[in-house]
């Protein structure tokens, strides 16, 4: 396989492992017993995709991320990040206002 294959894998597993991660943590009915198995699940399948260099800021601060959780079992603290990491990834999608200054009658 070719590096830009690699990296695709890499980021899309990165990103489920994420999303996994941060919808279970925002659940109402949330069980920190049932969520360190599922971290520890879906880590398994996470170590068999291979590592690769990330130079944008975004995915690495998702690599950081998915680390954390693997590490950490503090929710606020994993809320925290998810929330840091969610308010990056739309930083880039920022659209400024078209006609901002006009006032309509």
């Amino acid at each position: 396989m070719n590096d830009k294959v690699k990296r695709v894998k890499y980021l899309r597993g990165l990103e489920k492992f994420a999303k996994l991660v941060i919808r279970n943590l925002k659940r109402d009915d949330y069980d920190s017993i049932k969520f360190r198995t599922l971290v520890e699940k879906n880590a398994e399948i996470l170590a068999k995709i291979e590592p690769v260099y990330l130079d944008q800021p975004y995915a690495k601060s998702l690599c950081e991320f998915v680390n954390l959780v693997i590490t950490i079992d503090d929710k606020a603290m994993l809320l925290k990040a998810a929330n840091s990491l969610e308010k990056l990834k739309n930083s880039k999608s920022y659209k400024k206002d078209k006609h901002k200054g006009q006032i309509y009658e």
